[in-house]
């Protein structure tokens, strides 16, 4: 089944799906399959990789029991990736769930490097996890604040909406 997900996952460009939404429909009705997707994000081709690992992402949102066994492979190496699409994969699905103490620590060290990525999605998002996951752990409310500011000042209007709806989501948690 690894091949028949592989070719799903295969051809187009960095815009393009291939065929990942029949892939995710395979791996819906056969959660075995995750153990594919999970090897796949090692693929040689990184469009293999990075389709991959968004169907891991999507699964986790709709069933992170699923993916709760596999978690590791957002702070693996895909988490250092140089294409910003991985990263932006990895920030969604870091709060998604339970990491030991060791784990957190890379769990946080990773939203923090990309809260200062220079693409507006993957820094948008990093900081969205890092606000979530202060909602645990009110160590980290400090630095979310100190962003929240720096995006509400950068002069970018989508990273100001991005800290009011944080903020708001916040405020009403408090």
């Amino acid at each position: 089944m690894l091949e028949s997900l592989r070719r799903l996952l295969s051809g187009g460009d960095r815009r393009s799906q291939a065929q990942a939404v029949r892939a995710l429909a395979r791996v819906r009705k056969d959660r075995a399959l995750v153990r594919d997707l999970v090897a796949l994000t090692s693929d040689e081709d990184w469009l293999v990789a990075m389709r991959a690992l968004d169907l891991i992402e999507k699964l986790a949102f709709e069933h992170p029991d699923w993916i709760a066994p596999h978690k590791r492979v957002f702070i693996g190496p895909l988490a250092d990736s140089d294409e910003w699409e991985i990263r932006l994969q990895v920030v969604r699905a870091l709060p998604l769930f339970d990491w030991t103490a060791v784990e957190g620590r890379r769990v946080v060290a990773i939203l923090k490097r990309d809260v200062d990525h220079e693409q507006l999605f993957v820094k948008a998002w990093a900081l969205d996890s890092l606000a979530t996951l202060s909602l645990a752990h009110p160590r980290l409310r400090p630095i979310v604040r100190r962003y929240l500011r720096s995006f509400e000042q950068s002069g970018s209007r989508a990273l100001a909406a991005r800290a009011r709806q944080i903020r708001k989501r916040l405020d009403r948690a408090s």
